[in-house]
């Protein structure tokens, strides 16, 4: 029976890869490290030194952006 070699085989679920994460937020991986680098996303290093996001930070911080635009629409709809 044929096994499957993935490179995400052993892989904990709830970490993502900045790649995973910036296909959420549709920016660049490098964006997701520059915001990994100044703490607006928690992140951990794994052995070899990539930076890892637990799911559950990623979504937060997904939800305080929509809220913070939400905030910001009714705003500027209210000023004018």
């Amino acid at each position: 029976m044929p096994t499957s070699h993935s490179a995400d085989a052993g892989r904990d679920p709830e970490l993502m890869a900045p790649h995973e994460v910036a296909r959420i937020f549709r920016v660049s991986p490098a964006t997701i490290t520059r915001w990994a680098r100044v703490g607006l996303l928690p992140h951990t290093l794994t052995a070899g030194g990539h930076r890892r996001f637990e799911r559950s930070h990623v979504l937060a911080h997904l939800e305080r952006l929509v809220r913070e635009g939400d905030a910001d629409r009714a705003r500027s709809s209210t000023e004018g």
